[in-house]
């Protein structure tokens, strides 16, 4: 006999306003009483075993769409126009979206880009490493993950600046202050939407070695993508693909400055790369939570959610539960974890563009720890509110012995 989650004794849950070290710890005491705990918008699960396990139910639907709802917006002008994404999709549509797309993401796919990749952060740390000190955020993390993006879509370097600003206004959807930041939301959409639609247009006339013109060339059963879906599968690679890769390159540095004898570690063992993406991402991740909403009622562990019901998940809690890895706290990257971290996300819902970013990220890592052995912070770390959705370090400045270019 299952019980309404409304009407259990929980833990109450509550992380708004706390630092991310007071959050987690309060995030702790929560799971030592119960896997779930109430919130002030629904419920919070906490552990890594459950959090899996409900991010895997397809009776979970991404909350995504809810955003603006709980913001206090009314549905209407660019919030009713604006394209569902395949981000906040489910059911037959995203599967099948998922399906033409997935292709291009393999963890095969993203090694082609490794070279180029390489290339483009080798180049921005050449600018600075002869300096002796950086803004890492502004010198390199900001402009890090935009060739790439722009490269796999074919889009020219001249218009590479255009991007990054796109891609900064359009996440300003996940910060938590629609009211004030929906113009320039609705104003980067719209140019960005523009902008991608030439492409498209472009592409069925002149089929180019990138993703756009995979896309276009695909066919399933005769099913093929429509322009509308190409432009909104462009801009959630956009989206998907930059902010969440320039916040985690900030936060694993971050977090290796406070442990410089694993920053000098991976400096001298660079297959040590991939490890040190996992533990970084999984102790200080750029995502620390995501939500779904029951789209049925659904039973669980004797626990009833109520068609509707609002359930977050904290991946910063349960990338730190003791009971998925050993001595959680810890940044060990000679560690083999045998849980996987969850700042990806699990389940339909796992982040598309995983293995770029860890290629991206290994390459960021593997070239900042060698080029900059004995980095250390120069200053405080500004962290950007916690109210972020992807968060990160607004300014991570830097100081370190100079160095001449790599030739």
């Amino acid at each position: 006999m299952s019980v309404s989650v409304h009407e259990l004794d929980l833990p109450v849950l509550e992380t708004v306003g706390l630092d991310r070290l007071a959050a987690l710890e309060r995030t702790a005491a929560a799971r030592r009483e119960s896997w779930l705990a109430k919130t002030a918008m629904g419920f919070s699960v906490m552990t890594h075993e459950d959090a899996r396990a409900l991010l895997r139910d397809r009776r979970f639907h991404s909350a995504l769409s809810m955003l603006p709802a709980r913001a206090g917006l009314e549905p209407d002008g660019y919030l009713s126009r604006r394209r569902r994404s395949i981000l906040s999709m489910d059911g037959i549509e995203h599967t099948r979206l998922r399906r033409f797309v997935s292709p291009a993401f393999t963890p095969a796919a993203a090694e082609r880009h490794r070279p180029f990749i390489h290339e483009t952060i080798a180049g921005l740390v050449d600018a600075v490493a002869g300096t002796g000190s950086c803004d890492l955020v502004s010198a390199v993390c900001e402009p890090y993950p935009i060739p790439v993006i722009c490269e796999l879509l074919g889009a020219p370097k001249e218009d590479w600046r255009l991007f990054s600003q796109w891609a900064t206004d359009i996440f300003r959807i996940f910060n938590q202050d629609l009211e004030t930041d929906l113009p320039a939301i609705e104003r980067a959409s719209g140019e960005l939407d523009a902008y991608v639609r030439a492409m498209v247009e472009e592409r069925r006339n002149d089929p180019r070695h990138d993703l756009l013109s995979e896309l276009i060339a695909i066919e399933e059963a005769g099913d093929r993508l429509s322009s509308d879906e190409l432009v909104m599968l462009a801009e959630a690679v956009l989206m998907a693909g930059t902010d969440t890769t320039r916040n985690q390159l900030g936060c694993s540095v971050a977090l290796f400055a406070e442990h410089p004898e694993q920053w000098r570690l991976l400096g001298s063992r660079p297959e040590l790369a991939r490890n040190a993406v996992e533990e970084t991402m999984r102790l200080l991740g750029a995502v620390r939570g995501t939500a779904r909403v029951a789209a049925e009622d659904v039973e669980y562990r004797g626990v009833l959610f109520p068609k509707g019901t609002f359930v977050a998940f904290s991946l910063s809690g349960s990338n730190r539960d003791g009971a998925a890895f050993a001595e959680p706290d810890a940044l060990d990257i000679t560690a083999e974890r045998e849980a996987a971290q969850l700042t990806f996300g699990w389940g339909i819902h796992h982040c598309l563009g995983a293995g770029l970013a860890r290629v991206e990220l290994q390459e960021g890592l593997t070239v900042l720890s060698q080029r900059l052995p004995d980095m250390e912070l120069d200053g405080v770390v500004e962290w950007k509110p916690a109210t972020f959705g992807i968060w990160g370090p607004a300014s991570l400045p830097l100081r370190f012995t100079p160095t001449a270019p790599v030739a």
